[in-house]
């Protein structure tokens, strides 16, 4: 059996390591990286690290209009399928190089497999949020990481071929955890102590599109006592610099250029509380029972509410100093899985 993987975004490397390790024990794998995320800082220090194989095929794709990027991957995924022919097709989560994966699969009716399916914040103005929909819409294969996702899919009629296997984001995490903190040194690098900072990242379109929205994000980051460091992502540092913002006279911020994968887990393992609109980042807090402060107004990942574990903000920067300065005491539940999703998802795949 043949699969082709498609992967564009640093959230998907961390996402694909566990499931690769697993389908190359009995399958061949083409891997195609789309070039969503093309600094190396974003993109091959991933591929390294997580011991993920290098892309049989890199399209180069980059940044640009939702609408151009994604035409521009469907067509060149398009022309891999029909020279590849593989059985099978695989994406992850919600980018644009998941959309586009996905229908250039399905329009020449190469079964699609969706890893991380059925999630829903409920608001279509997030672009991901379209991406999920459509992606769900038309795989065949539809991996869920949690009991609500096989909800979200049941209410809109979904039923085929949907299993709960838990988060493959788990996997990777409990697999490099350990191995971070004998390979990482961070910290020293920062000149930082554990639980003695704030962890920052910023990266939303909904939130970097909106000078508004960035300017009351990085006044709450202002009064923010303490530490504050933040890997910061080339397209954030490019809309800040368009509106003109300076952020190096924040007070305590420390702005570092994006890291890898180890150092990330490290910086997060370690922080007293973790401020960000990542989805990803969310739940790696929620792992390492970190506690966490979202700067949106909806989250996918609704299971990390419980018991302030993460509080939902928005962009106010009375509720951000709120949350931030809020003393919490989470407890942290077993809903993502046992660890083992990417076994879980090869086994069912032999099965089917």
């Amino acid at each position: 059996m043949k699969i082709l993987t498609i992967l564009g975004a640093r959230p998907q490397f961390i996402k694909a390591a566990p499931v690769s390790r697993e389908l190359r024990k009995k399958y061949e794998e083409i891997i195609v990286h789309t070039g969503q995320h093309y600094d190396s800082n974003m993109s091959d220090i991933f591929f390294e690290e997580l011991n993920i194989p290098k892309p049989d095929y890199y399209l180069g794709v980059g940044s640009g209009n939702h609408g151009k990027q994604t035409g521009e991957m469907l067509a060149k995924v398009e022309e891999i399928i029909v020279d590849e022919k593989p059985d099978y097709l695989m994406v992850y989560g919600d980018t644009n190089s998941t959309l586009a994966g996905s229908l250039a699969a399905s329009k020449l009716h190469i079964p699609v497999i969706h890893i991380e399916a059925g999630l829903r914040s409920f608001n279509k103005k997030m672009p991901e949020e379209i991406n999920r929909i459509m992606t769900d819409h038309v795989s065949n294969y539809l991996f869920c990481p949690t009991d609500t996702a096989i909800e979200n899919l049941k209410n809109e009629n979904v039923h085929e071929n949907v299993v709960n296997v838990g988060d493959v984001m788990y996997d990777a995490v409990l697999y490099n955890k350990e191995l971070a903190k004998e390979k990482t040194s961070i910290l020293t690098e920062l000149e930082l102590k554990g639980k003695d900072y704030y962890l920052i990242t910023i990266h939303r379109a909904e939130n970097t599109d909106d000078e508004e929205k960035m300017r009351n994000i990085l006044e709450s980051f202002s009064k923010i006592e303490g530490k504050k460091v933040w890997p910061i992502h080339p397209r954030t540092k490019n809309k800040l610099k368009g509106y003109g913002i300076n952020i190096d006279e924040i007070p305590g911020l420390e702005i570092i250029d994006p890291i890898g994968y180890l150092d990330m887990l490290t910086l997060e393992d370690q922080a007293i509380k973790i401020v960000t609109d990542s989805g990803g980042v969310q739940k790696e807090a929620y792992f390492m029972k970190v506690p966490c402060v979202t700067v949106r107004e909806q989250t996918e990942w609704v299971e990390t509410l419980e018991n302030d574990a993460n509080i939902l903000v928005g962009t106010d920067v009375e509720k951000i100093l709120d949350a931030v300065n809020k003393e919490v005491n989470p407890t942290y539940k077993e809903v993502f899985g046992d660890g083992n999703a990417s076994a879980k998802i090869v086994e069912y795949l032999e099965k089917h």
